[in-house]
């Protein structure tokens, strides 16, 4: 027969509140009566499982992810479903702090001192200063970054990153060593951006270039209220120029994948008028042929996640920063400057 709460509530000699309280605010129960109740809860075995488990602990079973820009872009849906895959599995939620303004950057670290139910906070694609690095460590939990920049040098306890300099660095290559001089680079907004990755992957592919006397044009790709590119506009932009490029590359595919479309509704051949690369791997860049730099968020996320209920766990970590290398991954939108 199924234990309810109100066996226990009765058993205990609390309100039915008290006993659901015990479980889900702890901190408004004397340790006295939860003590009392878990006993009870062990001994009708009544199970709010999760709940049951954080009691026993001490512990939230949450975990904070906090992440700039939109939750349906590529790389971050897949660091979420990584991450999930992982935590679920061991009773943890995920609670999401999307961050995609400098208004709600200041609001989540003001009112952090209310957010420290959380057993760890991984931060993801977030280029963050040591004010706020200071604010996160004051929360006492572990702090794990996917994608951030100098995560050691930070106070990170554990980050998984992709090499970035690397990646930027092979499409920078590649599209020279095809015989490319005439090479436009689209990026979002990097002094508006909360993502170091958008400013690291920029000013790696420049300096490449420069290295050997090619100075790319630089065309912002303009975000609207909603998050969507405005791929059209960008088109306007490099058809502006005094002369179209003969490659393009493009911060993501997100980016790259409905540029190339728009590129041939405007007359221009990919890759023979203009060649286009990627940045990613994400979906339908092999059905479609782009040519990009291969991440694998998921399993970046499998390993940050595992690091975490280590770190929670107060297990050592052999190996706390790790970093991935960057695969160029070769199709049919680039090829030799004509």
């Amino acid at each position: 027969m199924t234990t309810s709460i109100q066996d226990v509530a009765q058993k205990a000699g609390v309100s039915i509140s008290t006993v659901s309280r015990s479980f889900t605010r702890p901190d408004l129960v004397s340790a006295k009566t939860r003590e009392r109740v878990l006993a009870i809860a062990d001994e009708l075995n009544f199970s709010l499982s999760r709940s049951a488990a954080a009691l026993k602990s001490g512990r939230s079973l949450r975990i904070a992810v906090l992440m700039s820009g939109h939750i349906r872009l590529w790389f971050t849906a897949s660091v979420i479903e990584g991450l999930n895959e992982v935590l679920h599995a061991e009773g943890y939620d995920i609670s999401i702090f999307q961050i995609s303004s400098i208004e709600e950057r200041r609001a989540f670290f003001e009112m952090l001192p209310v957010r420290r139910n959380a057993d760890a906070v991984i931060v993801v694609s977030f280029d963050i200063d040591s004010r706020e690095i200071a604010q996160l460590a004051s929360v006492d939990v572990p702090i794990i970054g996917i994608n951030t920049a100098e995560s050691e040098q930070h106070g990170f306890a554990a980050a998984v990153n992709i090499n970035d300099r690397q990646g930027s660095t092979l499409a920078a290559r590649h599209l020279m060593n095809l015989g490319h001089r005439r090479i436009a680079y689209i990026s979002t907004d990097r002094d508006v951006s909360l993502s170091f990755s958008v400013r690291g992957r920029f000013d790696v592919f420049m300096e490449t270039c420069r290295k050997e006397g090619v100075e790319p044009q630089v065309v912002v790709c303009k975000v609207d209220g909603d998050g969507r590119y405005q791929i059209s506009d960008v088109v306007t932009q490099l058809m502006s120029l005094d002369e179209m490029p003969t490659a393009i590359a493009c911060q993501e595919d997100g980016i790259a994948l409905p540029l190339m479309f728009q590129l041939e509704r405007n007359g221009f051949s990919v890759p023979g008028d203009v060649s286009l690369i990627g940045y990613d791997d994400s979906f339908y860049t092999n059905d479609i042929g782009l040519t990009t730099i291969r991440q694998d968020p998921v399993e970046m996320a499998h390993i940050a996640a595992r690091m975490t209920l280590d770190l929670i766990e107060e297990k050592p970590v052999d190996e706390p920063f790790v970093t991935f290398p960057a695969n160029l991954v070769v199709r049919s939108s680039t090829s030799r400057v004509h």
